[in-house]
């Protein structure tokens, strides 16, 4: 049942609303459990959108497998979705910024503090996101080592290709992860893909995860996916290889490719004076998991990120 779960009136004559999908079991049971799927808290990143729509399509086609409470949040920053902005374009806030948010604070304190108080009491959240529109990211958990030993169990059951323990502001503290999880709500951080785009493959992917984590809760009784088992690394396991120079980037190695220690990956080239600028190669062998996609580069941008090492 798709609900308006806030609504906030605006000077432009709008509403901002929290709205949410709840999928329940078609027959009088008592639920095992309860999970959240979030998107759309920056409005570049719609990567989530087809998984919140392939997991809404596939309960729909068998709600006899249905065992527990799915709740699905498509568009937590529905004016960013609509400008294609990261940011809230009314405030000129990232949201991701702004947990647990505030009863009493702006509108988007508020709406903050209004997901937060509808998300607690979930046996689990997954909050989907995406890459800028520069790089392209394999699937992947990103996980705080402060909560690492309670996520690690059900991140490797994501299907994801890998999980990475960092603390970079994926998992920041005014997250809506972080937030969740000091609350006691066993919340994942996927990313995957790039900015303002959809990657299909990728989504199903995902979305086996989500099917094989309701599995393992007895959520779904459905067929259980095939899944992997995702390789691990924490910040000292990868290498970041930025551009020494401004250019055009030039990938010659595919993305989500194992490489070799000393490999070219790529090239910068000039392309006023026809001349190659640098070659870009790896220091130690592993798998390319972030690629650069947008070919202008500045001196210091991205270029790539290779899990050198996992467990």
């Amino acid at each position: 049942m798709v609900e308006i779960l806030e609504e906030y009136e605006l000077p432009i004559g709008e509403k901002y609303k929290l709205i949410r999908n709840r999928l329940t079991p078609s027959s009088e049971i008592n639920s095992p459990g309860r999970i959240s799927i979030v998107s759309g808290i920056h409005g570049d990143e719609i990567e989530g959108q087809y998984v919140c729509y392939e997991v809404a399509r596939r309960i729909n086609e068998s709600p006899e497998s249905l065992m527990g409470i799915v709740d699905i949040y498509p568009a937590l920053n529905p004016f960013g979705i609509d400008m294609a902005s990261k940011i809230n374009p009314l405030y000129k806030r990232d949201m991701n910024r702004t947990f647990p948010g505030s009863e009493n604070g702006t509108l988007v304190d508020r709406m903050a503090n209004a997901v937060i108080s509808n998300i607690a009491g979930s046996d689990i959240c997954i909050d989907i996101h995406a890459s800028d529109i520069f790089v392209r990211e394999i699937p992947q958990v990103r996980l705080s080592e402060e909560f690492a030993e309670n996520l690690l169990p059900l991140a490797k059951l994501t299907n994801a290709d890998m999980i990475w323990m960092n603390a970079t502001a994926t998992v920041h503290e005014s997250t809506l992860a972080h937030s969740l999880n000091c609350l006691g709500v066993p919340t994942l951080v996927i990313e995957m893909g790039q900015g303002h785009q959809i990657n299909k493959p990728y989504g199903d992917q995902i979305v086996d995860g989500i099917f094989n984590i309701l599995c393992e809760l007895g959520m779904w009784t459905g067929p259980r996916p095939r899944t992997q088992l995702p390789a691990m690394s924490g910040d000292g396991s990868v290498e970041f290889i930025r551009s020494e120079h401004a250019g055009i980037y030039m990938p010659l190695t595919e993305h989500n490719h194992f490489v070799k220690a000393g490999e070219v990956i790529g090239e910068l080239i000039d392309p006023f004076k026809g001349e190659k600028i640098q070659e870009i190669t790896t220091s130690g062998s592993g798998l390319l998991f972030t690629q650069r996609i947008y070919p202008v580069v500045s001196e210091g941008d991205l270029l790539a990120r290779i899990l050198t090492g996992a467990f």
